[in-house]
């Protein structure tokens, strides 16, 4: 019997048939950590902090048990809300990382991942098109958001922020604790900006910044970026991006079949500012967001003293910034290893991202052809959205909320997690659907496909859908 010559390949999985070996890299990681903390000379641990271990696997056994009330984010048949474990990779970074517990504010808080988060804000950056930028990880997207309207407010005082209708309701309430007038700029019936509206706002010279939305985290909606920075360069106004749920489509933004759409994602290069969240797309754990500026003057309006930080070195603190003061190392470590091994590229953490958006095409074409479920509106991104076929909006409501519970009661390994999307009649009536309007509002399903698993569970998704409704029709 031949022998290759070459020794088979190791693989860490994610999910469950990875767990074995995440533990061995888990472990070698405490041991190693462990063995450079002992080169700095043994000392004894003071008392107070001990604590027995018979009570400690009690309690974590309690832990163990109470986390179990989770729904299985991590599995192909959960696609309600925009949920997945982290990778595996990020996993061992960040425990790895927070055994030391580096705090990125300052330099001489967190030297090393301090150094890592440069390089993956500059990744960022990169995949973007910015050249020249500053910027920074955040705890979240909400953060992010935050500090790009707060340079907005002190880079145009006293204009108006405007953002689509459809947009996170961060930028509402991020305008209200910044003082800043804020517009919502209605949609047209794709759940995107309406140019019109927003050049009749830009004309009454109120307008400071402009935020598209690159995925909004309704309906995955992409604002058309490209035709809102021409119309902001003609009218003075700034342009932010809200890319935190899409920003790393921009990886499979090539017009491709199983692509998006290129021209926004590619106009984001041009614009003043970007927010992107790691801790969807980017695998990574909750909290890790970022803010990317194309001006690194803007860091003039960070400026603040603090006499107890920022001594230790010349180079640029991070805090320095930042709205934030204290901000995990860990976040960054985790980031830093996982573009190590799977880098924002087309062929890198872009083929994470084509199966979910291949998965809602190829869902649509089968809701589409279907007599018992309407395709509310053709996914842009990894996000799907449609309704049991029912005349009335009240009876669309009811089934759609009574198949998202039934699907939840099922038992574990036939159980199907969905969520659902309110929605008005004019709404269902800009996109074509004949429903008669008995009441002003109701629910349909919504589903996120951004697990790549799930690509190959479409059949059997669908089908089971299709199954719930009949039941549910018996």
């Amino acid at each position: 019997m031949a022998t290759s010559s070459h020794t088979a390949s190791r693989l860490l999985h994610s999910g469950p048939a990875g767990a074995a070996e995440l533990g061995e890299q888990l472990r070698a990681a405490v041991a190693d950590m462990a063995g450079w903390m002992q080169e700095y000379g043994e000392f004894s641990p003071h008392p107070s902090m001990d604590v027995e271990l018979t009570a400690l696997e009690q309690a974590t056994e309690q832990l163990r048990v109470r986390l179990r009330e989770n729904y299985p984010f991590f599995h192909p048949r959960y696609i309600g809300q925009m949920l997945k474990p982290p990778h595996p990779a990020a996993v061992i970074g960040y425990v790895t990382a927070m055994l030391i517990n580096p705090n990125n504010h300052a330099l001489d808080g967190g030297p090393a991942t301090a150094r890592m988060e440069k390089e993956v804000v500059s990744q960022l950056a990169e995949m973007f098109g910015f050249g020249a930028h500053l910027g920074h990880l955040t705890s979240s997207g909400t953060i992010a958001n935050l500090e790009a309207l707060f340079v907005a407010r002190q880079t145009h005082p006293g204009k108006v922020v405007a953002y689509s209708a459809d947009a996170h309701y961060t930028h509402a309430r991020m305008c209200h604790l910044l003082g800043v007038d804020g517009h919502a700029v209605p949609t047209v019936a794709d759940g995107t900006m309406d140019l019109q509206a927003l050049e009749d706002l830009l004309r009454t010279g109120t307008v400071g910044t402009v935020v598209a939305t690159a995925g909004t985290t309704g309906l995955g909606a992409v604002d058309a970026v490209h035709d809102i920075v021409t119309l902001c360069r003609t009218y003075g106004a700034r342009v932010h991006v809200d890319a935190a749920y899409g920003g790393f489509f921009r990886l499979i933004a090539d017009d491709s079949p199983d692509g998006v759409a290129a021209a926004p994602f590619a106009a984001i290069a041009e614009c003043d500012s970007v927010v992107i969240d790691p801790h969807k797309h980017g695998l990574q754990p909750y909290g890790c967001g970022a803010v990317l500026f194309a001006d690194p003057g803007v860091a003039r309006h960070y400026l603040h003293d603090s006499p107890y930080t920022y001594f230790t070195s010349d180079e640029l603190h991070l805090g320095e910034i930042s709205l934030e003061c204290s901000r995990g190392g860990a976040a960054a470590a985790a980031l830093w290893l996982t573009l190590r091994l799977l880098p924002p590229t087309s062929d890198g953490l872009g083929a994470v991202l084509r199966p979910g958006r291949r998965a809602a095409l190829a869902w649509a074409h089968r809701i589409a052809a279907s007599d018992h479920l309407s395709l509310y509106q053709r996914p842009q991104l990894d996000i799907l959205t449609y309704y049991p076929t029912r005349d009335r909006l009240s009876e669309i409501d009811r089934a759609s909320s009574d198949l998202m519970a039934r699907g939840m009661q099922l038992p574990a390994a036939q159980s199907l997690y969905l969520a659902t999307f309110t929605v008005d009649a004019a709404a269902l009536a800009t996109r074509g659907h004949q429903v008669v309007a008995d009441v002003p509002r109701g629910r349909i399903l919504r589903s996120v496909l951004m697990k790549p698993e799930i690509e190959q569970h479409v059949p059997s998704l669908h089908q089971q859908v299709l199954d719930l409704i009949a039941d549910g029709q018996r």
